[in-house]
């Protein structure tokens, strides 16, 4: 029997305002929860919906490439965050991939709806000057073909100058500047500064006397040694430069040089301007603002009103789109050629694209050695190096690669030094550009000491241990000579290692190695002459190579594919999202999304963080052996 609860005024008056706040904390859970749910229905239709449109092209449409961002072998962060960046106007964050730069300019040679190319270089990055090279050498392939080529700049630097000197007309704004000035490579130097100032004495070891990547450490200057190696593969390097600019532009290389030569008095007589003095040198064609250039492009095209600029187009985005929309086969059973990207640091472990994992990258090329529909391997190459373990466990995959019967070659990027030349070694043939930068085939172990440091704030480290090296790698405390003997051994067997490798990797004796090794860094050219490199080419004779090398026919018969670390689906779901046109419009607005992303991609410096990274790591043992080359321009 239930029992009949009598409450006074006052509980009940409790009782019923709890009701209530009760009953209006479920309406507004109520309504954000079907809210939330309303609001993913919506993203979930734009995102699936988002490439379903894709529009065939009308003839007579002008392709805008105007990439912004830096030119990157690889993603370095995944689907969603990019989608974030480009959502958020983040100009910092923004890649652009040199495979789908090459892919597009390649395309609209033969596509027969694209009349013309407005060319826009002067937000795109660099990187070095073999992409560039291989860029440039895309559009001089879609010029020859008949195809109008427009370039136009605001301000252009020698690097992305090289891509808009390749197309017929040449203009940069009135106000704008366009300067040729050579190659240069300078660093600080911390000596005086470390030791002085903060007594941080640092001690390296090395084999190999122009292995200088750890000299600023140690040195108030770069050594004589160090100038000597950097100018001679930089003024190989910018001889190529100049005849290549003189090639495009019907000039001579002489000329190009007499210019920066006499660049005080040209830009006095041009009153200051630099967009004059680029014209009177004959870089440029004309002086244009971008309206003017817009309207003259209207006039020899299309006019379209619905259009930003004025004139029937087609960005470099929807263009690759168009063409991913022609190129999805279902169930294609071809053979294929495999290609694991290697670019960024070589580091242990897992690691994300844009950096090279000793487990990550192996696991790649494992996964294409276990798949039996690739036939051959692409491993293309662009990095300065790292350590000395995980380079050797993915020179070990490439090994095993061949052994299972499937070729391997190597496509040098821009750079494949120390390290990068590591797991390039092992390959049946290695392409590189003349302009790539490699060698630097040594090793170096480098280890601060902080004794003095502390000194200077009354800090001092004591204690005992069982033997006189217990502790003996403890940065606190004064090194020991011996200890400097031990890590000295470690180094020499380290380069023992490399030079031994490459010796039976390139079929050398060791002492020829030795010869061009000692950490020198080489041009792709004086490479190939010192027998590191086997061809001149870029990445797609390295692809033709290795798949005839798998006797696969020709290029119809076979297919390209890259091996590369899977997206997750919530990743993949969230670059749907903020590529529609509803995410970018919330997300451009959303202060949460915008902290999400701050946090997600950091800005560091590159090889500070690498040297940090390496201190850091060391997985136990006590030296860690580092071939690393701080050799990019």
């Amino acid at each position: 029997m239930n029992q009949v609860v009598h409450r006074g005024p006052i509980a009940a008056f409790f009782v019923g305002l709890w009701n209530v706040m009760n009953f209006t904390r479920r309406l507004i859970l109520n309504f954000l929860f079907f809210g939330l749910l309303f609001l993913f229905l919506l993203i979930f239709v734009a995102a699936v919906g988002r490439g379903n449109g894709v529009k065939p092209l009308l003839d007579r449409t002008t392709l805008v490439i105007a990439p912004e961002g830096k030119l990157v072998e690889q993603y370095s962060a995944d689907p969603a965050t990019r989608a974030l960046a480009k959502a958020f106007g983040d100009k910092n964050a923004e890649e652009v991939q040199l495979r789908d730069l090459i892919r597009a300019i390649d395309a609209a040679k033969d596509d027969k709806s694209i009349e013309r190319v407005l060319l826009r270089v002067d937000q795109l990055q660099p990187s070095g000057y073999a992409s560039m090279r291989e860029l440039a050498a895309a559009l001089a392939r879609l010029r020859a073909s008949g195809k109008q080529i427009v370039s136009f700049g605001e301000n252009l630097d020698q690097s992305q100058y090289l891509l808009a000197a390749q197309a017929n007309e040449v203009y940069i704004d009135p106000m704008g500047s366009m300067l040729l000035e050579g190659l240069g490579r300078y660093r600080q130097y911390y000596r005086q500064g470390l030791q002085d100032k903060l007594g941080v004495d640092v001690h390296l070891f090395r084999v190999g006397e122009f292995k200088s990547a750890a000299e600023p450490y140690i040195l108030d200057a770069a050594s004589k040694e160090s100038k000597e190696a950097d100018l001679f593969w930089m003024n190989d390097i910018w001889q190529r430069y100049l005849a290549d600019i003189a090639k495009a532009r019907k000039l001579s290389p002489e000329q190009l040089a007499s210019g920066i030569d006499t660049l005080p008095e040209g830009i006095a007589a041009a009153g200051g301007d630099l967009a004059k003095f680029a014209l009177q040198q004959k870089l440029v064609d004309g002086l244009k603002t971008q309206e003017e250039v817009e309207t003259l492009l209207t006039e020899r095209g299309v006019a379209d009103e619905d259009s930003d600029n004025g004139f029937r187009s087609v960005s470099l985005g929807g263009y690759l789109a168009q063409l991913d929309a022609k190129t999805v086969r279902i169930g294609d059973e071809r053979p294929q050629v495999a290609v694991v990207v290697a670019a960024g640091e070589i580091t242990d472990g897992e690691q994300p694209a844009g950096t090279i994992g000793g487990k990550s990258t192996s696991a790649l090329l494992r996964e294409a050695r276990d798949d039996e529909d690739v036939k051959a391997v692409v491993l293309r190459v662009d990095s300065p190096g790292g350590g000395v373990y995980p380079s050797e466990e993915i020179r070990r995959e490439v090994a095993a690669l061949k052994a299972a019967g499937k070729p391997v070659v190597v496509s040098m990027g821009d750079l494949a030094a120390s390290g990068g030349y590591w797991i390039s070694m092992n390959a049946d043939r290695i392409y590189a550009d003349p302009s790539t930068i490699t060698g630097s085939i040594g090793i170096f172990g480098l280890i601060p000491n902080v004794t003095r440091t502390l000194d200077k704030v009354g800090v001092h480290t004591d204690g005992v241990g069982t033997t006189r090296f217990a502790s003996a790698f403890d940065i606190t405390r004064p090194m020991d000579p011996a200890v400097g003997r031990v890590i000295q051994s470690v180094i020499d067997k380290g380069y023992a290692d490399f030079t031994g490798k490459v010796a039976a990797a390139r079929k050398k004796p060791v002492e020829e190695v030795d010869a061009i090794a000692r950490g020198r860094v080489w041009s792709g050219a004086q490479a190939k002459e010192r027998g590191l490199v086997d061809e001149f080419g870029g990445f797609e004779a390295a692809v033709a190579d290795a798949a005839a090398r798998a006797k696969l026919g020709k290029p119809d018969k076979y297919r390209v594919r890259y091996i590369e670390k899977m997206a997750s689906p919530f990743s993949q779901f969230m670059s749907g999202f903020a590529s529609s046109r509803l995410g970018a419009a919330w997300l451009k607005d959303s202060d949460f999304a915008r902290a999400l992303l701050a946090k997600a991609m950091p800005e560091t410096d590159a090889q500070l963080r690498f040297v940090e990274q390496a201190a850091n790591s060391r997985n136990g043992a006590p030296v860690k052996g580092l071939v690393y080359c701080f050799c990019g321009l």
